[in-house]
């Protein structure tokens, strides 16, 4: 079996993060979301998935389990994942705590920053047909993100930067290049 590796995507909202999950779908390498965890989590109690209840099981987690609360809970299937794969693909990693206690557990952890200018971003979110946010919206959603879920950590110390401000088959080329460089 080849060394095992994790690369967690990071970046601010509307960089296309999601874009990049879905191309290392495309790859075969599974992707585990992060924001899976809320979905399970109201599964389990029996709630139905709305914003009201998302944000609810959102704040309890926080509030159960600090700030790595989403690194702590997708742990196990993270394991599980690398039981049968050799690079496993995280998506929604979003806070400084969540990276120091991925690190501890994985010391090889990879960091991949999907990078966009907020004008290029702004105008994304707001395209949206789910989840869309005007360029003010959008500003207040990064400030909310920086100051509140310290996801500015990840961002920074990223292994590798991709900026995704042009076509979906570019983006996909340099995602092929980061697999390249990662010897994968």
């Amino acid at each position: 079996m080849n060394k095992q590796r994790i690369l967690a995507i990071v970046g601010m909202a509307g960089a296309g993060k999601s874009e990049a999950a879905a191309f290392f779908v495309t790859k075969h390498i599974p992707v585990l979301r992060f924001g899976d965890e809320t979905d399970i989590g109201l599964r389990e109690a029996g709630k139905p998935l709305t914003e009201t209840n998302e944000r609810w099981y959102r704040e309890k987690l926080r509030r159960d389990f600090g700030m790595a609360a989403y690194a702590i809970k997708i742990k196990p299937r993270i394991d599980a994942a690398l039981q049968k794969h050799d690079l496993v693909v995280l998506d929604g990693l979003y806070s400084w705590e969540e990276y120091t206690y991925l690190l501890e557990q994985y010391p090889d952890l990879t960091l991949l920053c999907v990078y966009a200018p907020s004008s290029v971003r702004y105008a994304r979110l707001q395209s949206r047909r789910v989840r869309s946010l005007t360029p003010s919206e959008a500003r207040t959603r990064d400030i909310a993100e920086l100051e509140h879920l310290h996801k500015g950590g990840p961002i920074a110390l990223a292994d590798y930067l991709v900026v995704n401000e042009s076509t979906l088959p570019n983006l996909h080329r340099l995602l092929t290049n980061v697999l390249r460089e990662m010897c994968l």
